[in-house]
């Protein structure tokens, strides 16, 4: 007689719960291209996450699991995972507020592409730093960060049993201000040169009030952000990964 795969009922609810944690953050993480037509990689990475996390699940006594308390423990599962996938995007959306700052100085604002995640225009240094962020999400190792976040979480707060404090939002303020900072202290560098460049076009207007110098200043200061851009390029991964180091040390306080 061929052998049954028996799943017992207490496990199904385990893993529902689980993945609804999971869920939950992956659904607010802004990776490029996510937003269009990618739902099955979400899926799949929901997936993957809590069968990763089988051995953390929550046993879960079937007969004493009603509807009402499933939905309520369900709500719980997907805040807190709203919670953790909000301060990563608050982290991956540095590189974003640094790209922001640079275009509207740079004159990158004229040039547009299509971005992957809304097909909409945006400002090319924006599509870059989207890209960028969503590699160097996976390359630095974030997701396993995020994987033991989870882990943590399961032991901490049972099915259930996660409420929003005031130290949750305290935290999801501390990243917000950390975004912003994180960000111009990337942009700040190449803002500078173009405030130079900005003062020596126009000391030279001064000096020779017959040059048109405004056909000259949007190509001089894009191909200044360019190469100035790869210059200090290399400054910006561990100033990300700091980030990342605080991002993640607070989401493990906070548990």
């Amino acid at each position: 007689m061929p052998g049954e795969l028996a799943l017992p009922l207490g496990a199904l609810f385990g893993f529902l719960l689980v993945a609804a944690r999971v869920g939950g953050a992956l659904a607010f993480v802004p990776l490029p291209g996510m937003n269009a037509g990618a739902g099955p990689a979400r899926v799949a990475l929901t997936l993957g996450f809590s069968l990763a996390l089988f051995p953390l699940w929550p046993a879960v006594a079937a007969t004493d699991l009603g509807i009402g308390r499933l939905a309520v423990w369900l709500l719980a599962e997907v805040a807190f995972g709203a919670t953790v996938g909000l301060a990563v995007a608050l982290l991956i959306e540095t590189l974003s507020v640094a790209a922001q700052a640079l275009g509207v100085q740079a004159g990158y604002s004229y040039a547009s592409t299509i971005d992957p995640s809304t097909q909409a225009d945006s400002n090319v240094l924006l599509v870059l730093a989207q890209l960028t962020a969503g590699l160097l999400f996976f390359t630095l190792g974030l997701h396993r960060e995020m994987l033991r976040v989870f882990a943590h979480s399961l032991a901490a707060y049972p099915p259930g049993a996660f409420i929003l404090k005031p130290s949750a939002a305290e935290l999801i303020l501390r990243l917000g201000s950390a975004m912003f900072s994180t960000g111009l202290r990337l942009a700040l560098p190449v803002m500078v040169l173009l405030m130079l460049v900005d003062i020596a076009l126009a000391l030279m207007g001064r000096m020779h009030a017959q040059l048109q110098l405004i056909a000259l200043a949007f190509p001089v200061k894009m191909l200044a952000t360019l190469a100035f851009l790869a210059i200090v390029i290399a400054f910006f991964l561990p100033v990300f990964r700091a980030a990342a180091d605080r991002t993640f040390s607070s989401l493990l306080e906070v548990l």
